[in-house]
């Protein structure tokens, strides 16, 4: 047999090979830790975010799928969501209410972590590889960090009941996000951070972090129709940086202030942190609490 002979049979036996493993091209690639043993990964590009459990992927040699992200569940984004699905989440108005706003904030998150990304799709061993849509059933690795387990461990979703590798471990990270309150578990108590008093968090400044650290940060809403004092409340992040309002501070009646990362002078307003940038871009939760302790509102993305 010829040499050019030899190489065509050789190319159509990899072929063949490659074939064999449904679920798009199976590249090799590196997770390292970031998903089980055994797993089949395959290289790919994120390139829609359709909702915060579901993507849409360019493999490397131009086909396209769908990948279900594997283990969790977050709310649906189109309303349907059935609060008894999420452990302690009242099935009252307030209650979803509380789910449509945390889906939305699944999806900002996963778009944070993935969107437009390079990632290793990984296959577990030990779970279906498809669901009854066709969608791909995986992990999502970018830059050594399995998206999945993070969205869990942000509180954005709750760990779906099915076989998997690594549910022992998500598991564990979904009782410390509902003991926390984090995400989607701050709607077990709906009214709380709901009842007049809104948070929101600009992360991700323009251009560098550390050169614009005002360009990050949190909004205090008031939606009540008198002033909301809030000396000596506190905001803090899941690191445990933490700042106190000034005593005499207050949020107008259906006004709102703001708390920047950077430096600057207190107004009635606006208040800084002297720090530099805090917020994760890739996801964090803010909670204010009162003076006392109570959380008022908490604000997860």
């Amino acid at each position: 047999m010829d040499r050019r002979r030899s190489l065509l049979v050789a190319l159509v036996a990899l072929a063949a090979l490659a074939g064999c493993l449904s679920g798009g091209p199976q590249t090799p690639a590196a997770p390292g830790d970031a998903v089980p043993a055994g797993s089949d990964t395959v290289n790919a590009t994120v390139t829609r975010v359709v909702d915060g459990d579901t993507v849409e992927i360019r493999y490397d040699d131009g086909t396209f799928d769908t990948v279900r992200l594997l283990g969790i569940d977050t709310p649906e984004t189109r309303g349907g969501t059935n609060p008894a699905e999420f452990e302690g989440v009242p099935d009252t108005a307030a209650g979803r209410a509380c789910l449509e706003r945390a889906a939305g904030n699944a999806t900002r998150a996963l778009e944070a972590l993935v969107g437009g990304e390079p990632v290793v799709v990984a296959v577990d061993p030990q779970a279906d590889r498809r669901d009854r849509y066709d969608r791909l059933l995986a992990h999502l690795v970018v830059d050594g960090v399995d998206a999945n387990e993070r969205l869990v461990e942000r509180g954005h979703a709750r760990v779906y009941d099915s076989a998997f590798s690594r549910s022992d471990r998500f598991y564990e990270h979904e009782r410390a996000a509902r003991d926390a309150g984090r995400g989607v578990w701050a709607c077990v108590d709906p009214a709380t951070p709901t009842g007049g008093v809104g948070l929101r968090v600009v992360a991700d400044a323009p251009g560098d972090d550390r050169e614009n650290p005002n360009g990050e940060y949190v909004v205090v809403s008031n939606s009540g129709g008198d002033p909301l004092a809030i000396g000596n409340w506190t905001v803090t992040d899941e690191a445990g940086h933490r700042y106190t309002f000034p005593p005499g501070a207050t949020v107008p009646a259906n006004g709102s202030v703001r708390l920047y990362s950077g430096s600057g002078t207190d107004t009635a307003t606006e208040f800084y942190r002297g720090n530099g940038p805090i917020w994760n871009n890739d996801g964090d939760t803010a909670t204010l609490r009162a003076a006392n302790g109570t959380v008022v509102a908490a604000a997860s993305y």
